[in-house]
Formats: structure tokens, C-alpha cells, sequence
């Protein structure tokens, strides 16, 4: 989770009020969020090169990416692009479902259109979080 704030805090925040920067904050801090990670609510998949953590992608509910953070010292390096890929057959072969949704920031909206995600509704906010729905049929 230090990757996901630590990244956030870099590219994202300039997007967000400070509502939505205190709503992330704690949503990746949550002792709750945590106890769903070791309870199989939320699966996570890092990118990882001589022991360091250089992406992360979890997904909640079998097919929607939650969190989608790369380290900005690798960004276009195509270890996103490698996650997406990875969890696009995950989802497909292991959970037997056929798209991929996520909530995209305002920072990853052309990431995700680059790779076939299309948007699903407008720019939405709440509590302060600014996203676009996408969805990626696989």
C-alpha cells in the first residue's frame, strides 16, 4: 500500500480536492482493507525485479481492478500494460469472466484507453474521488 499512496500522492492528488486525498489516504491505510486482502476479498498481483515492488494491481469482486499503481520511476516501461495483460487472462481462464472493469483517475484515463478500455459512463465524483467507469471485454 506504500507503493499505491506514494504513487497517488505523486500523479493523482493534483487531481483531487482534499476531500478525495484524505478518502484515498484512508482507504489504502484501512486496517479493513487489509483483513479483505487476507480473506480473498481482494486479490493482489505485483511486478516485482531484485526484490523490489515495482507495480501493484488488485482486483475486488473477481473482475474489477480496484488499485493500479506502478512506481513513477518505471512508468512506461510497460509494467501496467504487463499487470492488465496478467489479469486479463486470470480473470478470463480462473474466474470465467469475459471483461475487466475499473474506476480510471483522471491520470490513467489515456493508459487504459490505449488498451482497449472503453468508458461505460462520464466523469463521476464521490467523496471526493474523481473517476471515469471502463470496462475491457476480453
Amino acid at each position: 500500500m506504500k507503493l499505491a499512496w506514494k504513487t497517488f500522492a505523486r500523479f493523482d492528488a493534483p487531481d483531487y480536492s482534499a476531500e478525495g486525498i484524505s478518502n484515498f489516504r484512508n482507504f489504502v491505510t484501512d486496517k479493513n482493507l487489509h483483513k479483505m486482502f487476507v480473506a480473498g476479498h481482494y486479490q493482489l498481483f505485483v511486478a516485482a525485479y531484485d526484490n523490489k515492488c515495482l507495480g501493484m494491481l488488485t482486483i475486488r469482486e473477481r473482475s474489477h481492478i480496484s488499485l493500479l499503481f506502478v512506481d513513477g520511476d518505471y512508468h512506461y516501461n510497460g509494467i501496467g500494460s504487463a499487470l492488465i495483460k496478467f489479469v486479463s487472462d486470470y480473470v478470463l481462464t480462473e474466474e470465467g469472466i469475459d471483461k475487466l472493469t475499473v474506476n480510471a483517475s483522471p491520470y490513467a484515463i489515456d493508459f487504459y484507453h490505449r488498451l482497449g478500455f472503453r468508458d461505460t459512463h462520464k466523469e463521476m465524483v464521490a467523496d471526493g474521488i474523481k473517476f471515469t467507469p471502463m470496462e475491457l471485454r476480453l
